[in-house]
């Protein structure tokens, strides 16, 4: 009996840690307008410290607190530079219809865009588009995968 008890806490104990890890962060590289490779995908950046995407939770298009940090540090940046302009592609995972996945896609989008405006971004600077599920960053079907594809990501126009 103490051995099972032992037993099943090594097993907590690695799955904690991997589970842990499948959720750490990875460190930017420091590249301008480049890509940074955490292990599972390519992250890209607007600028230097600043990210182009944010994350959802499922059937869900409001922001987290890290979407917020991350718009802010968008609209400074399109705030310093004024003559650019961006498309916020919407995402989604791949469960759910087609149809359900692209309104939820363009919420996602608009709830970036909105929160941009509230920075003093002119909505005319920001077009939206959603993909739904159509455009996978990771095209297994795991919850890692699912919470990745779950986003929005601010792409350079001009």
């Amino acid at each position: 009996m103490m051995f099972n008890k032992n037993l099943k806490n090594i097993f907590l104990v690695v799955f904690t840690t991997l589970i842990l890890s499948a959720c750490s962060t990875a460190k930017k590289s420091g590249n301008i307008d480049g890509d940074v490779y955490t292990g599972k995908e390519t992250v890209k950046f607007l600028a230097s410290g600043v990210p182009d995407r944010i994350f959802f939770a499922t059937n869900k298009s409001s922001l987290t607190t890290a979407s917020r940090e991350t718009l802010r540090k968008q609209a400074t940046y399109l705030r310093k530079n004024k003559s650019l302009n961006v498309t916020i592609e919407g995402h989604a995972d791949e469960r759910g219809t087609r149809e359900y996945n692209l309104a939820l896609g363009e919420r996602r989008a608009n709830a970036a865009k909105d929160y941009l405006m509230t920075y003093g971004i002119s909505g005319k600077r920001i077009s939206v588009i959603s993909y739904g599920k159509e455009k996978p960053v990771n095209p297994a079907s795991t919850p890692l995968a699912w919470s990745q594809n779950r986003r929005s990501v601010t792409v350079k126009v001009n």
